[in-house]
């Protein structure tokens, strides 16, 4: 899948200059119409930037969906957080950053970076979901299990997984499951919410001790490590929200 997305991409030439004209760009157009008020407009010109995924037989279409899932979860993300902010100067903080991830953090293709793209889609992607005033019970759990699976799918494809999909599923049903059972108390620390917390934090874990095996760098140590502090971080967090649960109630 990695092989045939690199084929239909621009690497050198005028090609090459236009595609980074236009991802250089899209963060300005963004932001013009999210201050402009069009947020259609602006959601639309994100879906209109990934035509590239069609520009080949309709059998590869699946593929270069999901292969540009975690691009479209981020460019939407952005533009929630834009729409949420209270001034300019943070809409162009989260279009600056747009620009950072469509120029740098995108195109690459190491296998760190590629790591990194899924949990920044993840992150953002949960960020942007709990944002949403007035969201149903059914409506989170469906939508933290989608962008859950979409950034696993995209870590372990990075890997050539032989797993890969069994491995996404179950890790989407985790965060599915932890947001029906968490929407009950929902608890925000700041801007982030619980799910979203304890899901990046359980995922970073478990994706570091993955991508360190994958790469002969693990030892028992370190893996120790990352449980202790996965578990531990987790206990602090819900042992908090209880507290805190309880005190709202009396």
């Amino acid at each position: 899948m990695n092989n045939l997305f690199k084929k239909i991409k621009p690497i050198a030439g005028f090609s090459h200059l236009f595609h980074f004209g236009l991802n250089v760009l899209l963060p300005l157009f963004v932001f013009i119409f999210v201050r402009l008020n069009f947020t259609e407009l602006a959601v639309m010109i994100i879906f209109l930037s990934k035509w590239r995924m069609f520009a080949v037989k309709p059998r590869f279409w699946a593929a270069n969906i999901r292969a540009n899932s975690v691009d479209i979860i981020v460019g939407l993300s952005i533009i929630v957080f834009m729409f949420h902010s209270s001034t300019s100067g943070w809409q162009l903080i989260w279009a600056l950053v747009y620009a950072i991830w469509l120029t740098i953090i995108k195109p690459a293709q190491t296998s760190l970076l590629v790591s990194v793209q899924s949990l920044v889609a993840q992150l953002f992607g949960l960020m942007a979901i709990y944002s949403w005033d007035g969201a149903t019970d059914i409506e989170l759990t469906i939508l933290t299990g989608f962008v859950c699976f979409l950034s696993a799918r995209h870590f372990f494809d990075n890997f050539e997984e032989p797993y890969a999909r069994l491995m996404s599923y179950t890790w989407g049903y985790f965060g599915a499951a932890l947001a029906w059972i968490l929407s009950y108390w929902l608890l925000f620390y700041g801007t982030i919410a619980q799910p979203t917390l304890i899901i990046t934090i359980v995922g970073y874990s478990v994706a570091s001790i993955y991508y360190l095996n994958k790469t002969n760098k693990l030892n028992k140590l370190l893996q120790t490590q990352f449980l202790l502090i996965m578990i531990t971080v987790v206990i602090v967090i819900l042992v908090f929200g209880i507290l805190r649960l309880g005190n709202n109630i009396t």
